[in-house]
């Protein structure tokens, strides 16, 4: 089955499907404005897995063309609207793209650059008047096989990689998704998150499966709005990145407020740190809060920690979905064994697990082996089978002949009530290998020094891996999807060391 069909099944004809400031959609409204799309593309003569590239800021706009390609058997490639001309095309060339369709800001700013592409371009006016088509034949879907998008993800290599996901794919994580969080039609959720990233389109895809609305606000710049939206349009569910919860709780009045329609909080995109966690827990003791692991090579999600578990089992990232089978394997393929310090790779198998990249079968083979996903990632698990992940294996810092976890070191410098953000990165380093380099993010009121972040590390820390520099910035960089951009961080650190032409020792700045 086309899943894009599926999705558009959850909802009642004239229930609520989008809010957006003072604009709404119902799901029949929704229904017809998809069909329309889909039933235009066909007509204009595109096939069955041609690829149309999808750029527009969250809206409903994004909603109706993300679905009316799909149900139309095409194969849907967004961008982020803050896209390089250079990685436009590049994405382009890369996988194949036939048509972009985009709304008038991102029109306006990247049409201009197809031209010498030769593909066609759908503005969202043009897209708004489409006429309905009762003549289009929608080709039949064969779920496993046949592509529904492919997600261009940059990791941690820098490099974009075109992600294949199938409609069994998304199909099953949403499935898994909605009946973990206990979705009903009754739901509202904030969506914050963008559309082009597999987070956001997750949320997409399981309120509108569940017939819920999604509440859409993209001024997260100005975060006392978001929370003053959530509040009036009473949102039972809010979901972000580490960063979405860390200036929640550092740069607004999160704490201070109360929301009475608030029932579940949604976590992934990365750690967010153990005392962030707590304090979300200890002011808002009502509200379940969701843990999640995932990555777009899995659709968007892997596991989750049930909220009745946070207390006892906090830094864990949970079991595998209910579709979704996890190991914690050695280099030999066998297991780790369980309740013990042991540490090895996460592997998982399932029906969210997608083929591979696009036109890479290199990458394809390093990372997708045998129908299993090799994920990259570093754990251990303990005696009742729940993971706790230890460290990306790219992200260890090798100091001194020491593996050294940035993640570990991040949690305790977070531990510090002035920090809003930290991130940690090995640096070149002549004698240790790598140095290990703290950045940081306070509020606008501390005094904390760099002395006192690494004099809080030494006493929680053994000596090899306190940070040897703490850097103050007034934010850390993040990608589009609001995670930290750990390259940039390395490269800033640096381009800092030669600048200074340090071999050792401290190198403290201050804000």
């Amino acid at each position: 089955m086309n899943v894009a069909a599926l999705i558009l099944e959850g909802g009642r004809q004239g229930e609520l499907a989008i809010l957006q400031g003072e604009s709404s959609l119902s799901h029949g409204e929704l229904r017809a404005s998809v069909h329309r799309v889909a039933a235009a593309l066909l007509t204009a003569g595109f096939q069955k897995g041609d690829r149309v590239g999808l750029c527009a800021e969250n809206g409903p706009f994004f909603v109706i063309a993300y679905l009316g390609i799909i149900r139309a058997g095409l194969v849907v490639v967004p961008f982020p609207t803050d896209i390089t001309r250079e990685s436009f095309l590049r994405i382009i060339r890369d996988a194949g793209i036939r048509a972009v369709v985009a709304s008038r800001r991102a029109s306006g700013r990247l049409a201009p650059s197809t031209a010498e592409a030769g593909i066609e371009w759908f503005a969202e006016p043009q897209v708004a008047n489409w006429p309905e088509r009762a003549d289009a034949v929608f080709p039949a879907i064969d779920p496993e096989n046949d592509l529904a998008a492919v997600m261009f993800t940059s990791g941690s290599t820098g490099t974009p990689k075109g992600v294949m996901v199938t409609h069994r794919n998304i199909e099953c994580n949403t499935c898994d998704i909605v009946s973990y969080l206990g979705l009903t039609l009754n739901d509202r959720v904030m969506v914050v998150l963008p559309f082009h990233y597999c987070f956001g389109l997750s949320l997409l895809h399981t309120h509108l499966l569940a017939g819920a609305c999604l509440v859409l606000n993209n001024q997260f710049m100005y975060p006392e709005k978001v929370l003053e939206d959530i509040l009036a349009k009473d949102c039972t569910g809010v979901a972000g990145v580490p960063s979405t919860y860390q200036i929640l709780l550092r740069k607004s009045r999160f704490k201070q407020m109360q929301f009475p329609a608030l029932r579940w909080m949604q976590q992934a995109g990365g750690k967010l740190h153990n005392p962030f966690i707590r304090e979300i827990q200890e002011t808002f003791p009502a509200v379940k809060y969701f843990l999640m692991y995932g990555q777009t090579e899995a659709t968007a999600r892997l596991s989750y920690l049930p909220p009745e578990r946070l207390a006892d089992k906090l830094g864990s990232i949970g079991t595998g979905l209910p579709s979704t089978r996890l190991e914690v394997l050695r280099p030999d393929g066998t297991p780790v064994a369980p309740g013990t310090e042991e540490v090895g790779e996460i592997v998982a198998s399932g029906g969210n697990i997608t083929p591979g990249y696009w036109n890479d079968p290199e990458e394809t083979g390093k990372y997708f082996r045998h129908g299993k996903l090799h994920t990259g990632d570093l754990a251990r698990v303990d005696a009742e089978g729940f993971i706790f992940i230890v460290e990306r294996d790219r992200d260890m810092i090798k100091s001194g002949g020491n593996r050294v976890s940035a993640k570990e070191v991040e949690d305790v410098i977070a531990e510090l009530p002035d920090v809003v953000e930290v991130a940690v990165v090995g640096v070149a380093h002549e004698l240790l290998g790598e140095a290990i380099q703290a950045y940081v993010v306070v509020i606008k009121e501390s005094t904390l020094t760099a002395e006192q972040v690494m004099a809080h590390c030494r006493r929680s820390l053994p000596v090899f891996k306190s940070p040897e520099c703490v850097a103050f910035l007034s934010a850390l960089p993040h990608n589009s999807s609001g995670k930290v951009n750990k390259l940039q961080l390395r490269e800033m650190a640096k381009q800092a060391r030669e600048q200074r032409g340090e071999e050792s020792g401290a190198c403290a700045s201050e804000p």
